[in-house]
């Protein structure tokens, strides 16, 4: 048996399909599994892990649709319209390419919800198509009822027409992408509801009726948990030493009072922001960790480092699994990717949300008004007294949570 798997290479989403191949691969061990992604996507989640496979996994790489010598706006949905504008073209090269080496049909196709055209490949094929949907499922919620949303906004806006607005605009979806605030921009007439559909999450922390509607909507709803967290914590690369110092500096604050700042690989904050977060961090003293790309260290105020050097702690890339399990770490501070977010309520850790496009802000407004598990930040953008404010209130909780639990009487 010969299984495919399409990844979709932004955010957390081919790191969560690797680790749900892994555990299939490992139960099946006599079934091939190619897994198909992008070179820099690929090159990302198994620059630690490639070692530690199965044999029945191989990797090929897909093109991801960037012209030579592109230049880039610096819109992070910019990279995503060029690699969804090229699919399926490119993903069929690639699946030729594994059959050629594997010398094996392909029998099942798994893919990213995402790359809803991989429906049509698999019924091409005549063989079955496994979706699997990665982020929050009130997201897919969103998508599967897209018409009424857009309608609605548009009734908002004072259209209040169904197709083609008196005054020109147009809210059909065929051929528009889904352009509301919050929500992702797929081609959402491509998506379908079909038999099967597996889920990242756990069917205990649904609503009852975004349960209920989506067991309506899919006869074979698979909730599998957060899949990114059932497989072991993963190594440090280059080997299983503490290369960036993150743990180790951990190790030395005290119990839940250090600001992890994370913003993901794709998320670029403005210029503004990133000074006003800094001003707050210095301010405030209170020890952080910052995972922050090289690429945008320009943007931090001149000698931020040097002056904050004896509270923080400032980054290119942390161990995220493991920072958020230490017990120094009191909050968190994210743009709210669904990754994220699974790893911090997975670690019990409290949230400052600061989302900036897709399913960001859907996933933020979970945590802040459904879940009640942390909080926005102020006017949506950062601010230095929103910033301080925020980790003033959430820490001072969590340190109110400890000294009742150390207390005489629990």
């Amino acid at each position: 048996m010969h299984v495919a798997v399409f990844a979709f290479p932004f955010g957390c989403h081919a790191l969560a399909l690797i680790n749900l191949v892994q555990k299939l691969a490992r139960a099946a061990q006599e079934t091939q599994f190619s897994f198909l992604n992008t070179e820099k996507s690929n090159n990302s989640i198994f620059s630690a892990s490639i070692a530690s496979l199965p044999d029945n996994i191989k990797t090929y790489n897909v093109a991801d649709g960037v012209p030579q010598s592109h230049v880039f706006s610096g819109d992070p949905i910019e990279r995503v319209e060029l690699f969804i504008k090229e699919t399926p073209k490119n993903f069929k090269m690639a699946l030729e390419t594994a059959v050629a080496e594997t010398g094996q049909e392909i029998s099942c196709l798994i893919a990213d919800a995402f790359l809803s055209f991989s429906g049509s490949i698999a019924e091409c094929l005549s063989i079955p198509w496994i979706p699997v949907w990665i982020p929050v499922p009130h997201s897919l919620s969103t998508h599967i009822y897209t018409d009424m949303i857009r309608q609605h906004y548009a009734n908002s806006l004072g259209y209040g027409c169904s197709n083609s607005c008196g005054d020109g605009h147009d809210v059909e979806l065929e051929e528009k992408t889904l352009e509301i605030p919050g929500l992702s921009e797929l081609h959402i007439a491509d998506f379908a509801c079909r038999d099967t559909l597996v889920v990242n999450f756990y069917q205990e922390l649904y609503p009852e009726p975004l349960l209920n509607d989506l067991k309506s909507k899919f006869s074979n709803l698979l909730n599998v948990g957060f899949i990114s967290l059932s497989m072991p914590p993963p190594s440090l690369p280059p080997s299983t030493e503490d290369t960036t110092g993150c743990l180790s500096w951990l190790d030395s604050q005290k119990s839940k009072t250090v600001a992890y700042i994370s913003f993901g690989t794709v998320v670029n904050i403005p210029r503004s922001e990133m000074e006003e977060l800094a001003e707050a961090l210095e301010e405030s003293r209170i020890p952080f960790l910052w995972s922050l790309r090289e690429n945008v260290r320009d943007c931090l105020p001149n000698g931020f480092l040097e002056r904050t050097i004896m509270h923080g702690k400032v980054v290119p890339w942390a161990p995220q699994t493991q920072v958020l399990a230490h017990s120094s770490t009191g909050v968190f501070m994210t743009h709210c990717g669904a990754n994220s977010v699974y790893e911090s309520i997975a670690n019990g850790v409290p949230m400052i949300c600061r989302p900036f496009f897709a399913d960001n802000k859907l996933n933020a407004r979970l945590v802040a008004d459904v879940w009640r598990i942390g909080e926005r930040i102020d006017g949506g953008v950062f601010t230095k007294t929103g910033v301080a404010r925020s980790l003033d209130l959430i820490l001072q909780h969590e340190q109110g949570k400890k000294n009742s639990e150390q207390s005489p009487s629990h």
